[in-house]
């Protein structure tokens, strides 16, 4: 498999600054391997956690200043991911193009909508009670859904509905965000533009 294979929805994204180095590859047909390395293990076994239930193949290469904290390697990789996800989809037949899903996580439960519109936006309802869930600071994972969605061309909306334990709250999120990406990207058998403007954008 390779980049710009007609019909196969892969991507290699790659994106390089003073601060960061974010390396991606996407196969959106895959759905068997996750192979992450941030140093944010926290961030890593949620990444796989979203990999995993979105049912696609995702490599994560990231080095980023953490000496100073985790924000900017984590802004970044959503940023790298989400231009991979719009890359992948170039390839793509026509999709269902809106997804959703209500995740539960032990007492946690996050709903998750999707529309691969063209145009980013994150409508972000969730709190945590801590700081830092390992090596992740709380408020970054709001930045890396917001990074993401706008390089996808994602309307995106995250709202936890019940939880205590913000372990479970963060995974009921991740694995949403999968799940609901999974249900977006399924090819369908609609002919024509998936709106009715005539395009998507």
């Amino acid at each position: 498999m390779s980049k710009g294979t007609p019909g196969v929805r892969y991507a290699e994204v790659e994106r390089e600054t003073t601060e960061t180095r974010v390396q991606v590859v996407l196969d959106l047909d895959g759905g068997t391997k996750q192979d992450i390395l941030t140093g944010i293990p926290f961030f890593d076994h949620m990444l796989a956690s979203l990999a995993f239930h979105g049912r696609f193949d995702l490599g994560v290469k990231g080095e980023g200043d953490l000496e100073v904290d985790d924000h900017h390697l984590v802004e970044d990789v959503g940023i790298v991911v989400g231009k991979a996800i719009r890359e992948a989809l170039r390839e793509s037949e026509p999709v269902t193009r809106f997804g959703s899903s209500l995740t539960p996580m032990d007492e946690a439960l996050a709903m998750v909508a999707l529309d691969l519109s063209g145009r980013g936006h994150l409508s972000f309802d969730a709190s945590f009670k801590r700081d830092r869930l390992g090596d992740l600071s709380t408020e970054c994972i709001r930045e890396f859904f917001k990074a993401l969605a706008y390089n996808a061309g994602l309307t995106t909306h995250i709202r936890v509905l019940q939880g205590e334990n913000d372990h479970h709250v963060c995974e009921a999120i991740f694995k949403g965000f999968g799940r609901a990406l999974f249900e977006a990207t399924q090819p369908t058998d609609r002919m024509g533009p998936s709106s009715t403007k005539g395009k998507v954008d």
